[in-house]
């Protein structure tokens, strides 16, 4: 007798990854959030801020499609609560830091973390979606954006007004978030078959053929790519560069650029949420294709506005620009089936190393211009969106 396997969507489990990417992600942000903080304490440049975002965006993201691919051979049922021990390293020994080796070295601590948890982390998310993937994507992107978006407002309340040593109070978070993970790899170790039955038929992921030759999939794979690097140069702008934009050009206090940022992420946050179910539903390259290009009449206009503008402009960038990640992981799963993890490492390590790399150009070049000519060069990258019109179909039937 065949065994019978719960294949549905295990919601519990989604919503804990959701609220463990959350809390990951939150203790991410708050590196960019003390940015102010640490340039003045520490007498840094903008050269100097984004090599800090290229050492924690590298350690974030080299490791990802290495971990990504070890995992689908042999997969680590407690690496979650692993990487999150890094990460509680990396913030507490950044509270001390008192020089700038010092910083890089605890950025890469926490960076390495992050590296190790969303591989892993993502296929979880494929596990348990019961053959909703866009939904389960969504729902684990949101959780990690929402923490992206409430780290700066954390840091307004907790650390500013106190100074650096208080940062040390966030290893509490990545404790609790230890916590949850045992409990999710207590699951994770008991539902491995999951793996070979995460789709709504009785055929095996595993066993899945991909429905392309291996030159279209190659093809695809590169305007994924180019797409990835679109999106994350122009959020790399954002995240890094935003509070001190509205500081230069508007005079606006670090306190007030906080809350700023916090709005923008906030954005990010809520857009995820619509981008994996969408993609489910009217199919993921046209929710790609919006997502990216849809961005760009407004990136052009917002360098030519006043601060309210600059404020709106960001919040509807943020809400377009975010669904795009769901719908372009998903994609790239189906079109390499029973690869996850290495899909999943790939994007994800491929999206922070852009990001990274390009924080610290861009700092050398506000260095040598001005922060205000960055956003002008960058609000023509969401116009690379139009190479989406050559992705194919991921499924031989019209949803995509």
């Amino acid at each position: 007798m065949k065994p019978t396997y719960q294949k549905g969507t295990a919601f519990t489990i989604l919503s804990l990854l959701a609220v463990c990417h959350m809390l990951n992600d939150t203790l991410q942000s708050v590196i960019s959030a003390v940015y102010p903080l640490l340039k003045d304490s520490l007498l840094l440049n903008f050269t100097q801020i984004g090599l800090i975002t290229l050492v924690f965006q590298l350690a974030s993201s080299i490791f990802q499609p290495i971990i990504g691919l070890i995992t689908d051979k042999k997969p680590q049922p407690y690496s979650l609560p692993i990487g999150m021990t890094f990460t509680m390293i990396g913030i507490l020994s950044l509270s001390y830091a008192n020089s700038f080796p010092l910083v890089l070295v605890s950025v890469f601590l926490t960076g390495l973390g992050s590296s190790i948890f969303h591989p892993e982390a993502s296929r979880l998310a494929y596990m348990a979606s019961g053959g909703k993937h866009g939904l389960a994507q969504s729902l684990f992107q949101v959780g990690g954006n929402f923490g992206s978006s409430i780290g700066p407002l954390l840091a307004l309340w907790i650390i500013t007004p106190y100074g650096q040593r208080n940062i040390g109070w966030f290893s509490l978070i990545a404790l609790a978030s230890i916590g949850i993970m045992l409990i999710i790899s207590k699951w994770y170790k008991g539902n491995l078959y999951r793996i070979k039955h995460t789709d709504n038929t009785n055929e095996s992921v595993s066993n899945k053929k991909p429905i392309h030759s291996q030159g279209k999939i190659t093809f695809a794979i590169s305007i994924l790519l180019i797409l990835i690097f679109s999106k994350y140069v122009y959020m790399a702008s954002l995240n890094s560069y935003y509070m001190f934009y509205l500081i230069d050009k508007f005079n606006v206090p670090v306190h007030d650029a906080q809350l700023y940022l916090f709005a923008f992420l906030f954005a990010v946050a809520l857009g995820t949420i619509a981008g994996g179910p969408i993609g489910d539903r009217i199919g993921r390259k046209y929710v790609i294709w919006g997502s990216i290009l849809g961005t760009a009449p407004f990136a052009l206009i917002m360098p030519h506005v006043g601060l309210m503008w600059t404020c709106i402009l960001s919040i509807i960038i943020g809400l377009i620009l975010s669904s795009a990640f769901s719908a372009i992981l998903v994609y790239a799963q189906e079109l390499v089936p029973g690869k996850v993890g290495l899909i999943g490492g790939l994007f994800f390590g491929l999206a922070f190393g852009i990001a990274g790399v390009a924080s610290a150009i861009l700092g050398k070049v506000a260095d040598n211009t001005s922060i205000q000519h960055v956003y002008d060069i960058c609000a023509y990258l969401p116009l690379i969106g139009l190479v989406a019109a050559f992705l194919p179909n991921t499924r031989k039937k019209g949803n995509i």
